[in-house]
């Protein structure tokens, strides 16, 4: 037979109101009281009872994370498996549990994300990517549902959002590749229609600008977050007759792709081509040669925006965070890139 309150409070010594009151961390409640009904709830195996509690609280104590699309991008990328360790990881910190919410469009997308929330099955949501004209951020604002965003929105620049700044930390690694002699610099990026490939072409070509140097669409090539991308993308770039000496690559996965096209192709890296990447993920120090990659501070941004949403479903707008929370980046230089070229 199940455990029930009474049977936690008769044990305690306490009335059952009380263990509820501890259930739902009472600020009347002692810390020594606390202790001991926890202590007692351990000893007989006891579990409240989540749907009634719900009932009490008005709240699910759970929240969704919303994953991007294609899901092959998802589960192959490990900058999003350390995003989710982070939402986790401080999410259940805060006695929280998480459901993960996708589809296979963007109307897929809404319906699961509204299934969620209309049935009370969460109480809030991160989304773990950021793009324009989104009609789930648009659910989310209309209907007044907390959720933050893993980047930033154009459309809702008021939104809860934890991020890099993207702009500088690829401006940061151009600016490393011409300090290192190079003047021809392409670019591996991703869909044109994620902030995130904006705001790092924005950053690449600011450098190159504020440099005086050349910027050749031939050296721009859009793609997804995949190796295939990468490994496709130098097909073309390498058939170039003035081809780049250097490259920034929007993702270390695409990197990775990269690095097995230049392979195929018969050049090597850093001798016919150097490259610099973004996320730092940890098959980067790993691969060969290793690779320059900017280090955003995956495990941080998803610990941050975990915390930004549960303070935000506790406390609504009292609370000590501001709108947008930036995690610091640094540029990890490693063998990709390192090798100098004579400046003219």
């Amino acid at each position: 037979m199940a455990v029930t309150i009474k049977d936690v409070a008769k044990k305690a010594g306490v009335s059952p109101s009380t263990v509820s009151r501890v259930l739902s961390n009472h600020p009347r409640i002692s810390t020594q009281t606390s202790t001991k009904v926890k202590e007692i709830m351990e000893q007989l195996g006891y579990h409240p009872n989540i749907m009634a509690k719900s009932l009490v609280s008005k709240t699910t104590e759970s929240i969704c994370i919303i994953l991007p699309k294609p899901a092959e991008e998802l589960f192959s990328n490990l900058f999003f498996m350390e995003l989710i360790r982070g939402i986790v990881t401080q999410a259940n910190r805060s006695g929280y549990d998480v459901l993960l919410s996708s589809g296979a469009n963007e109307k897929e997308e809404v319906e699961a994300v509204a299934r969620l929330l209309k049935g009370r099955r969460v109480d809030g949501a991160i989304l773990l990517y950021s793009r324009n004209d989104d009609p789930v951020i648009e659910f989310l604002h209309e209907n007044k549902y907390p959720f933050v965003i893993v980047g930033r929105s154009n459309d809702h620049p008021d939104a809860l959002s934890v991020d890099t700044d993207n702009v500088q930390a690829a401006y940061d690694a151009t600016k490393h590749l011409i300090s290192m002699g190079h003047e021809r610099i392409g670019f591996v990026s991703g869909p044109p229609n994620l902030t995130v490939s904006q705001d790092r072409m924005k950053g690449y070509q600011k450098a190159l600008v504020d440099a005086g140097l050349e910027m050749r669409p031939e050296w721009i090539v859009e793609g997804e977050f995949l190796q295939d991308s990468g490994y496709r993308a130098m097909s073309f770039i390498m058939s170039l007759p003035n081809r780049p000496t250097a490259l920034v690559v929007v993702d270390d996965m695409v990197s990775f792709g990269v690095l097995r096209g230049l392979h195929e192709l018969n050049f090597k890296v850093p001798d016919d081509i150097c490259l610099v990447s973004f996320n730092n993920i940890t098959l980067s120090e790993l691969s060969t040669p290793p690779i320059s990659s900017i280090d955003i501070g995956i495990y941080h941004l998803g610990y941050t925006a975990s915390q930004m949403l549960i303070q935000n479903i506790q406390n609504g707008e009292d609370t000590n965070y501001q709108t947008r929370q930036i995690i610091p980046h640094r540029l990890m230089i490693r063998e990709s890139s390192m090798l100098s070229l004579p400046k003219r």
